[in-house]
């Protein structure tokens, strides 16, 4: 959606923008050229790999950027390292990027064989085997539940906790095949349905193994905080628990008058983006500009 992003930033000479999830570059170098060279881009990334690859391709634009290794919940760090107080807008593309999705070794994806990990940043935290090794059925069912909305999220945890007692669970086939056998899918059902039995359990793990929700919370806590008067935050989520947080966030904030306006209804990417890019279906954008 980066049409959509650099209409509702705004863009011109000399802003400092800051790029929460830097992933590749892609939005950052559209913005990098942009701001011009009296303007500054940030950028922030949970992963260390996003970030030498996205170095590269924005040194070939401009100079005047820095990237910073972490969770943009940490945005207010960031920028007092920095050294910079206020900004004229923050991008939040929230959600997993195509790379690590694609990468068998990252074990995002239950169409490719991997290790169970799901870790954004690889160098920090648990996967998710030793997640679900450890959580209690009920804990398992309502996670899957919550934070996929997976309607057979009790009948998921309960096979998953039942074969956890015959061996460890630490291959996305293993967990794949569990989900699959929980939802009455055979292998080939599900590998010929519109959407795969397995997908909303293994989005529901990645939110939790990368504590998701909790991290946007708190960008959208000190958003106000940390824009410029008629700065602009833009958010892209995936996840009908992460809009419903973006939107509550942002009518709350225009009607204590800290935003001056917010986008009405959520803006979704058009038919020739999702032909181009099917994951681009369940994306929803919204906008707030700061009073």
């Amino acid at each position: 959606m980066l049409e959509e992003v650099l209409g509702a930033m705004r863009l011109r000479e000399g802003m400092v923008i800051v790029d929460c999830t830097l992933g590749l570059g892609g939005h950052s170098c559209e913005i990098l050229k942009r701001i011009g060279t009296n303007g500054r881009l940030i950028g922030i990334d949970f992963d260390p790999a996003n970030i030498a690859v996205a170095r590269e391709r924005l040194g070939k634009i401009a100079r005047n950027f820095s990237l910073h290794h972490g969770n943009f919940a940490g945005i207010m760090q960031v920028l007092m390292a920095e050294g910079i107080e206020r900004v004229d807008g923050v991008l939040a593309d929230v959600g997993v990027a195509s790379t690590q999705i694609d990468d068998p070794a990252r074990g995002f994806s239950y169409k490719r064989a991997g290790p169970l990990d799901m870790r954004m940043d690889p160098t920090r935290g648990q996967p998710a085997s030793a997640l679900i090794a450890r959580m209690s059925e009920e804990d398992l069912a309502e996670a899957i539940l919550e934070l996929g909305d997976e309607t057979d999220a009790a009948a998921i945890a309960r096979l998953i906790v039942e074969r956890r007692a015959e061996e460890p669970i630490v291959t996305t086939e293993q967990l794949m095949a569990i989900v699959c056998e929980a939802r009455d899918f055979t292998l080939v059902r599900a590998a010929g349905a519109k959407l795969h039995p397995a997908a909303r359990t293994f989005q529901a793990l990645r939110i939790l193994v990368n504590r998701e929700l909790a991290n946007l919370e708190n960008l959208l806590r000190v958003m106000p905080d940390v824009l410029k008067p008629r700065g602009t935050a833009v958010i892209i989520s995936f996840h009908s628990g992460e809009d419903r947080r973006v939107k509550k966030a942002f009518k709350e904030g225009e009607r204590a008058g800290v935003y001056a306006g917010i986008s009405e209804e959520a803006v979704t990417a058009t038919a020739d983006e999702i032909e181009c890019n099917p994951r681009s279906r369940s994306a929803k954008l919204r906008w707030a500009r700061r009073a």
